[in-house]
């Protein structure tokens, strides 16, 4: 079984794929850590990175590799990323939501307190900030994808479950993907 968490950004896809990863004793994998990883060797923040790759193909092609990779040659794991349920489509294929304001809080909130190990990147100083850099980065990523894929990985038609985690916490929506993939695997 491999699960794939998708979403816009501050809906808590690694937090949460983490989550059920743990609670199905499943691996637990992320681009967004790679994209991170890429940053930081470039000397870039993410938003900065992204806007790269809206030129530079070859980051989205070495995301892309690792994810197919994945998926062919590995079993039970949860991968966040945004377009592993297109690469993946053998996937139980989960969509995390949430406003915007929330969104924002909750970046803001993990960059200050250092819960995510990410450092302050200086698109996100403030929660005001925060926001402008997450829909600079929704913007910049639908660009992208729809130039290279022909996609929007924010078409909520495209997964198995969509939640909104806006009122939620990780703990309660882990519990809801996992009873949804036991359910969905019932004759597995």
């Amino acid at each position: 079984m491999i699960i794939t968490i998708s979403g816009v950004p501050g809906s808590g896809k690694s937090t949460v794929a983490k989550l059920v990863a743990k609670k199905l004793g499943f691996r637990h994998n992320s681009a967004g850590d790679f994209m991170r990883e890429i940053a930081e060797k470039r000397g870039v923040s993410l938003l900065e990175l992204g806007r790269i790759a809206e030129k530079d193909r070859s980051i989205d092609r070495e995301l892309d590799r690792r994810t197919i990779q994945l998926g062919k040659n590995e079993d039970n794991f949860v991968i966040d990323s945004r377009l592993a349920y297109h690469f993946i489509p053998q996937s139980f294929r989960v969509f995390l939501m949430v406003e915007e304001g929330a969104a924002a809080k909750r970046v803001f909130s993990d960059i200050k307190s250092k819960k995510t190990g990410r450092k302050v990147e200086k698109e996100s100083t403030t929660p005001e900030a925060t926001l402008a850099a997450i829909k600079k980065r929704r913007k910049s990523e639908e660009l992208r994808y729809r130039k290279y894929y022909g996609l929007n990985p924010y078409d909520e038609k495209q997964y198995d479950l969509v939640i909104d985690t806006t009122k939620s916490n990780p703990e309660e929506i882990a519990k809801k993907i996992v009873e949804a993939v036991k359910k969905s695997c019932a004759s597995c």
